[in-house]
């Protein structure tokens, strides 16, 4: 009877040896937050195990963070699978400055550039400083115009027209 014992004992054995050397899905588990806890990026992810399926769940601000998540799970023994869910979130949009503010230029620029404007009007005296220029001077009214394009053309802060009309 023995005999008949022995084949039955010896099966017993060989299938506790197998269920016992089967991964440990919480041991696989710890093992993979623990990598995971190391590594940048990858707070919000979080780990499923079941029967050494690994799920990798949440989210990563970059697609390196996600792939380097999946080769810390693939690196631990006895994980048989690994499915990396994790979402890489958008990334935050630059903010456009835009600026509307107008173009200065500095005074000896605007000078040069308001002396050769106010050159065909001899009446006419410019001064520039700190960005503003100062129109003295006598000017007939249809040549105000011309006058006034050339100077805004030069880029000034500010025109103070102290001109008078003929």
């Amino acid at each position: 009877m023995n005999i008949l014992k022995a084949p039955a004992l010896m099966a017993a054995v060989v299938t506790v040896g197998m269920v016992s050397c089967k991964p440990n899905d919480a041991k696989i588990k710890t093992e993979i937050e623990t990598k995971l806890k190391t590594e940048q990026g990858l707070s919000a992810v979080t780990v499923d195990v079941q029967k050494a399926a690994v799920t990798l769940a949440g989210t990563t601000d970059s697609d390196a963070a996600k792939a380097t998540a999946e080769t810390d799970a693939k690196g631990v023994k006895g994980v048989e699978s690994v499915a990396n869910n994790i979402t890489v979130n958008a990334p935050a949009p630059t903010p456009t400055i835009t600026t509307n503010a107008p173009t200065i230029n500095p005074d000896d620029a605007l000078t040069t550039a308001v002396k050769d404007a106010t050159k065909d009007f001899a009446g006419v005296k410019a001064d520039v400083k700190d960005g503003i220029v100062t129109l003295t001077g006598d000017i007939k009214r249809a040549d105000l115009p011309k006058l006034l394009q050339g100077i805004a053309a030069s880029k000034p802060k500010k025109v103070e027209n102290k001109l008078t009309i003929k």
